[in-house]
């Protein structure tokens, strides 16, 4: 599932290639794709701007990313907010840029239609992926319930040492698992949770608990630095990801334990291991992240 730097990825490309045009049509091929509205008709009537007989086109704002949604701020003519378009990926969705004679793969499921012949077309090979389209005059988080209970985005001022010490001190559970909750701290996976915990040399299976004060410093400087260079790297591809323009994310080349199982540890030159956690694999180093 595409995290925080490879979402935040695709926002910079949105926003380089749809700031200020507007959507002119649109085409739902899978009804499941629309988590809100259900009806096809009143979901492009929204983003349109044709509401009613009298609506005018509508233009895209900006996108922003909060966790790993994408929301897309929608304006009138005279810059008044006029509700918003909101994309999950989940597991394999992508939002490509592309020319309207482009073949469309069988995979697509939304197509977003802007002048110039060009597109953009929510592609998703699984079909978890969700799109929403929200009212006017209405807050996102009613809509998109994902977002009510969601933590602190990583690089804002709310996400400080004080605040990871605060909620992982009675938390019994393994660190790993609980990085993965979104109202820990929004946008983190099992790419960057693993890479993360590499960093600031704590094993997976660590109660949070028992974390000591200096190794909740480390995490929480490891966690930015991490997402901090999947940004930097266009995020991961291991399968599905690529940016709006298709072009794969590089971070996959630099990881320092992801996707490495058998390969040796950067660092130490170790066999990197895998286990499963709560359902989900985690990649670490033995000997760099040893028990203590």
């Amino acid at each position: 599932m595409p995290e925080l730097p490879e979402v935040e990825t695709v926002c910079k490309g949105l926003n380089q290639l749809t700031q200020a045009k507007i959507i002119q049509g649109g085409e739902v091929l899978l009804n499941s794709t629309l988590a809100y509205p259900l009806s096809v008709d009143e979901f492009l009537s929204i983003i349109t701007g044709k509401v009613n007989a009298n609506g005018a086109p509508l233009v895209i704002a900006h996108w922003h990313r909060r966790g790993k949604y994408l929301l897309a701020q929608l304006v009138n003519a005279d810059s008044e907010p006029q509700g918003m378009l909101g994309v999950h990926l989940r597991m394999t969705g992508q939002l490509l840029w592309l020319e309207q004679s482009e073949p469309v793969s069988k995979h697509t499921r939304i197509r977003l239609f802007f002048g110039d012949n060009q597109e953009l077309r929510f592609i998703d090979t699984r079909k978890f992926g969700k799109v929403w389209g929200i009212p006017p005059h209405t807050p996102p988080e009613k809509i998109i319930t994902g977002l009510q209970k969601m933590g602190p985005e990583p690089f804002s001022n709310d996400f400080t040492v004080e605040y990871l010490k605060k909620r992982l001190k009675t938390r019994h559970r393994a660190i790993k698992t609980l990085l993965l909750e979104q109202e820990l701290v929004a946008g983190i996976g099992n790419i960057y949770a693993d890479e993360a915990l590499f960093k600031s040399g704590i094993p997976p299976t660590t109660i949070a608990s028992n974390l000591t004060p200096t190794q909740i410093e480390r995490l929480h400087q490891a966690i930015l630095e991490v997402l901090q260079k999947g940004i930097d790297e266009g995020g991961t591809t291991f399968s599905y990801f690529r940016d709006v323009m298709g072009v794969n994310g590089n971070y996959s080349g630099v990881a320092w334990v992801y996707g490495r199982f058998g390969q040796s540890c950067r660092v130490c030159g170790t066999s990197i291991e895998r286990m499963k956690l709560a359902g989900r694999s985690s990649h670490f180093c033995p000997q760099c992240q040893k028990l203590k």
